[in-house]
């Protein structure tokens, strides 16, 4: 059910409106509230420029040469002369946002893992964030989320937390974090993924990395009991990405 009482609420809604992961009847509630409401049209266009800064990441596509032809044979006679339909309100155009590449991904996993409520507010002076989301190798989904905060100071920590409840590793097994910066000769060990610890949420001060940067990437892998033997990965990655920085 679509609650709008607090402005956390109705932050967090607007976020996924612009995305489209509102269900179907909470989406009719929202541009229901969008008419009339001016504070929550601004936070909409608030999310709009938020997540700008990660689709400009992203690099555009050229349609295949057939595929206008493919458009155009699946349109039926009447639907071309069809009168055209009233302009509809300014914000269901707002799918042009819900179709960029690579943001409704990230967008989607911020929003599923919590994040959105904590990207809400502005950051303060020179502070930068980090997020990377990590997936399954092959396309296999997403697991987990890095998110990364330093202060203008320098000073920060990183919080590493499941997209959805973990499962456990198998008997004699274990999960384990691993960081490399572009140029590094090799991963750093981040530490152990308890699964069974705070719903496997891990938080690290910012000295445990060994440098941050936006492309660095993020993986974890299964290992023996205990972790890795050699201070390397051993095992098959099970998770991984690279950190992308968000724009203040």
């Amino acid at each position: 059910m679509l609650n709008l009482q607090t402005p956390e609420d109705r932050s967090a809604a607007a976020g996924e409106y612009v995305l489209g992961t509102l269900a179907p009847d909470e989406r009719e509630a929202f541009e229901r509230a969008l008419g009339g409401d001016a504070a929550l049209r601004a936070e909409v266009a608030h999310w709009q420029d938020r997540f700008l800064a990660l689709s400009a990441r992203v690099a555009p596509a050229e349609p295949s040469a057939g595929l206008w032809r493919r458009i155009e044979a699946r349109l039926s006679p009447a639907a071309a002369v069809r009168a055209p339909a009233a302009t509809p309100p300014w914000w269901p155009r707002l799918g042009l946002w819900q179709s960029l590449s690579g943001l409704a991904l990230a967008g989607c996993v911020l929003l599923g893992s919590g994040l959105v409520p904590q990207l809400m507010a502005p950051p303060a002076a020179q502070q930068q964030q980090f997020v990377a989301v990590l997936q399954a190798p092959q396309g296999g989904g997403n697991g987990w989320v890095v998110e990364v905060r330093v202060d203008a100071a320098g000073q920060g920590r990183l919080r590493l937390r499941p997209v959805a409840p973990p499962q456990a590793p198998p008997p004699g097994r274990t999960l384990q974090f691993w960081t490399k910066a572009p140029g590094a000769a090799g991963p750093s060990s981040l530490g152990l993924v308890r699964t069974t610890d705070a719903g496997g949420v891990i938080e690290l001060p910012l000295e445990r990395l060994p440098d941050l940067r936006a492309e660095q990437l993020f993986e974890i892998t299964l290992e023996p009991e205990g972790g890795s033997p050699i201070d390397r990965p051993t095992g098959p990655i099970l998770y991984i990405g690279r950190a992308v920085q968000l724009e203040g």
